[in-house]
């Protein structure tokens, strides 16, 4: 063993790399993007734009909710570029989340009519939606009132 080999040893790095690579591979992830296709040539050209990419593992298309899915070794920012260049289309993240997830669905900000079905915008990334969607505790008491869930509630016929 020579003399940089105990030094790198003492240090904690190594003379190939191989920490520093395991350190720079990124994390699977999964990447979903609203973007509208009309027809089959459109779903096929935003399927085709992002299987090249290096990283990709699977792509997953959903022409019915405008929405691709995309799983692997990849960086969103990146994904979300790649189609925007290859396919000409506005594109963004996908802003939508399951309707039982946001406390009130139906406040300004987080009913959205073009969402799929059982789907309503994430307004945790709007702060001006975000304060119209939660309820202050005046509405929490009153609506509690005449909650089924309540046993001690008002049942008013």
């Amino acid at each position: 063993m020579g003399f940089c080999s105990q030094l790198c040893d003492r240090s904690g790095s190594t003379h190939d790399g191989k920490e520093m690579r395991k350190l720079n591979k990124k994390q699977l992830q999964k990447v979903e993007i609203k973007i509208k296709m009309d027809c089959v040539g459109c779903e096929k050209k935003v399927k085709k734009s992002v299987e090249g990419m290096k990283g990709v593992t699977q792509v997953d298309v959903d022409p019915k909710q405008s929405k691709l899915t995309v799983i692997g070794y990849v960086d969103p920012n990146k994904v979300l570029q790649r189609v925007r260049h290859h396919t000409g289309k506005k594109a963004e993240f996908w802003p939508y989340v399951p309707y039982d997830v946001v406390e009130h669905p139906y406040a300004t900000g987080a009913y959205d009519k073009k969402a799929p079905p059982g789907y309503v915008r994430d307004v945790s990334q709007d702060p001006e939606a975000a304060s119209l969607a939660l309820a202050t505790p005046f509405e929490v008491k009153y609506t509690t009132v005449f909650s089924d869930d309540n046993p001690n509630a008002c049942v008013v016929m």
